[in-house]
């Protein structure tokens, strides 16, 4: 598998509190992929550490507890994603508990994890995953938010909500409760697939249509990643942009 991390502090914002990262990780069953992209919030700066402590610790976490001794123990996977996601929204939590510096924050963390033709991918707040197959464009996950619970009750609209005045409340973020529940999707990948992970500075601005078309094309991760990070920017820049597209080779 090939992928590119990339990530955009917009036209607007004064500091960028997205953050992603992405591993490769080599066995004697082959290869596991491990990549996370957290959208930190709470002013100040806060945004940028809850998001930053949530994608190490996540990678850390599941790098330690799904590979030992050169085993990937992935029938186990479900309850290690688990077992990360509460470790993660503890030291979140606890950090955020630590001084009135911190105070108030957090952050959405997704996560996907790569293993033969396996995707496991896991979700708190409203950065999202799609999957590009052969057969279809996607998305997996289901955004945890005000306006997305509005839109599953036929409220409102799905282009009424890009405009909703309450499109930036999340109803799940990582750190701002003691405990914390996580979404946990899976699906069977094929040769030449491709997963995207996104902030909601691309998905709040760029529809679905428009990201698939560029998902698509047959050029590289990088220059696929970036002309993301471009079109969010054209359109508004309003935003903090991150992306991380992962093909499978």
């Amino acid at each position: 598998m090939i992928y590119s991390c990339a990530s955009d502090i917009g036209k607007v914002r004064k500091n960028n509190e997205d953050y992603c990262k992405g591993e490769i990780v080599q066995t004697d069953f082959g290869s596991i992929g491990i990549f996370a992209l957290a959208d930190g919030m709470g002013g100040h700066k806060k945004g940028e550490v809850a998001s930053k402590l949530a994608v190490e610790n996540i990678i850390c976490f599941l790098k330690e507890n799904l590979l030992q001794h050169n085993n990937i123990k992935i029938d186990y996977v479900d309850d290690i994603i688990k077992q990360a996601y509460n470790n993660v929204n503890s030291i979140i939590y606890e950090k955020s508990k630590s001084s009135e510096e911190f105070e108030g924050m957090g952050t959405t963390l997704t996560t996907a994890i790569l293993y033969k033709n396996n995707l496991y991918v896991a979700n708190v707040g409203d950065s999202r995953c799609y999957l590009l197959s052969r057969y279809e464009f996607s998305k997996v996950t289901i955004d945890h938010s005000v306006v997305e619970e509005l839109v599953r009750a036929h409220i409102i609209t799905e282009e009424e909500a890009k405009n909703h005045p309450r499109r930036n409340h999340i109803t799940r973020a990582m750190g701002t409760d003691e405990m914390v529940i996580v979404d946990i999707f899976k699906y069977k990948i094929d040769k030449g697939d491709k997963v995207l992970l996104a902030s909601d500075g691309l998905t709040g601005f760029v529809d679905d249509k428009t990201i698939k078309e560029i998902v698509e094309k047959r050029e590289s991760v990088e220059l696929l990643a970036q002309e993301l990070i471009d079109q969010a920017n054209d359109i508004a820049g309003k935003d903090n942009i991150s992306v991380i597209l992962v093909e499978d080779k």
